[in-house]
């Protein structure tokens, strides 16, 4: 139709595992180089007035953090091109909210959770935090749905749904991030109605988006696929590609992505 323009939005995610530390690492001109409308990051570690102002607020984007009552953990920010309708920074349960693991951008188009969910591997108290926490969000996402809201949830979800998620899912079977009860929970969000985009698109092996540093497992590429974008049914005929870039150094994990068209 003559006149009719689609609206491309690439929107990145990355669990930098430190901001300081990706900082000294190029972030910023990888940032300025790859220029995505939105960039949702995961594990920053550092509170704003920690961070230079050209980090804090880089040049072209609003930005949005939230950081936990304990320093050097956790951590997450959205930078966006756009500014967001509504920025919100929990999804209503006191028990997590402080841990600085939510921001949620409401956007014309779409709805915007990113989110760092926790790790269980220190013990079983913190299992059963992280079962909890996939427990209350994803209550909070379905209250959403149920509105007709397009979602689209990013992050760190610190499990591998699928064998093929995995370099080892052998030798994983009783490791935290891939035990049962956590890809169980896996299939429930699948069940409800989202979808993984990468795997919408791709079915392929050996793709992974974080690495052991220690054991030196990127150069063989024995990962783990942690890291999702996850949109809701009436959104997914939107996204016109998903993808990995395991290219990118300066964290254990690497950053992923997708474009969204609308009108």
């Amino acid at each position: 139709m003559k006149g009719f323009t689609v609206k491309e939005t690439r929107i990145l995610s990355w669990n930098v595992n430190g901001i300081r530390a990706v900082q000294g690492k190029g972030f910023l001109e990888w940032l300025y180089a790859e220029s995505p409308d939105i960039l949702c990051l995961q594990e920053t570690k550092a509170r704003p007035e920690q961070l230079s102002e050209d980090l804090r607020e880089p040049r072209g984007y609003h930005s949005y953090w939230n950081n936990p009552e304990r320093k050097g953990y956790s951590g997450v920010a959205t930078f966006s091109k756009e500014p967001p309708r509504l920025v919100e920074y929990d999804f209503g349960a006191p028990e997590f909210d402080t841990e600085g693991r939510v921001i949620i951008t409401e956007y014309p188009e779409f709805t915007l959770c990113n989110i760092y969910f926790p790790n269980g591997k220190k013990d079983n108290i913190r299992l059963q935090y992280k079962l909890d926490f996939y427990d209350a969000f994803l209550d909070f996402a379905d209250f959403l749905k149920a509105k007709g809201t397009k979602l689209i949830i990013c992050g760190d979800y610190n499990t591998a749904h699928k064998e093929i998620d995995l370099a080892r899912p052998k030798e994983n079977a009783k490791v935290s991030g891939f035990l049962p009860i956590e890809r169980d929970w896996m299939d429930k969000l699948v069940a409800h109605g989202y979808i993984d985009t990468f795997r919408h698109f791709n079915q392929e092996p050996h793709q992974y988006t974080w690495w052991d540093m220690k054991t030196g497992a990127r150069a063989r590429n024995v990962g783990w696929r942690i890291d999702y974008f996850f949109v809701t049914e009436n959104l997914v005929n939107s996204v016109s590609r998903a993808f990995i870039m395991s290219d990118v150094m300066g964290s254990d994990h690497c950053p992923i992505g997708i474009i969204v068209n609308s009108p």
